[in-house]
């Protein structure tokens, strides 16, 4: 049985008011939407946001779903609509584009990144990402716990207080300060102010 068909018989239980059906295609594509918008979107309370508002729209639009495409393709279209919507709602510009025909994941640059692989952006690129490592590592074992959980393996907060056996209220403490001291470690680095939230 392929991907697309077990996709397939998940849809149609949930089509036939099976929601555990739901939460399993929620499960199996939640890491690779919240990579998605991450490309997407910068802020990561804003992906999860969206993210949770794909998914509510997927699961209210899933009875009109005929299988015509993979459910991933559709998953990741409603996706990147609502993402773009957000985005265009509030101002700001939409740094992807849609899905091609098989649904994978593309990205196009902006006019205003056209210069996104130059030597300097590709040594500053590593430099963050060097960066933000060592500031992980010295980060105490819960924070680093907490963040990584977060932000690498894209569980959600109520996963991550199951994970860790504490209140969601902690963990969200937790993944504050990670973010902050972070935060604190890139602006030297990126030149940017105090006051600018991650």
């Amino acid at each position: 049985m392929s991907e697309r068909d077990i996709d397939q018989a998940l849809v149609v239980r949930v089509q036939q008011g099976d929601k555990k059906a739901f939460e399993l295609l929620v499960l199996k594509y939640e890491r690779r939407i919240h990579r998605l918008l991450s490309r997407m979107v910068r802020d990561p309370a804003e992906v999860e946001d969206i993210a949770q508002e794909a998914f509510i729209k997927a699961y209210r639009a899933l009875p009109q779903f005929r299988g015509e495409s993979a459910f991933y393709t559709w998953l990741y279209r409603i996706a990147v609509n609502t993402a773009k919507n957000v985005l265009m709602s509030s101002g700001r510009t939409v740094s992807a584009t849609p899905v091609n025909d098989e649904g994978e994941e593309t990205f196009n640059e902006l006019e205003t990144h056209k210069d996104a692989s130059t030597p300097e952006s590709i040594l500053q690129g590593k430099q963050v990402a060097e960066t933000v490592n060592r500031a992980m590592s010295e980060l105490p074992e819960e924070l680093r716990t907490a963040i990584a959980l977060r932000e690498i393996e894209g569980m959600s907060y109520e996963d991550i207080a199951l994970a860790m056996g504490c209140p969601i209220g902690t963990v969200r403490s937790r993944i504050f300060r990670a973010r902050e001291a972070i935060a604190a470690q890139l602006r030297p680095l990126l030149g940017t102010s105090d006051k600018k939230r991650w």
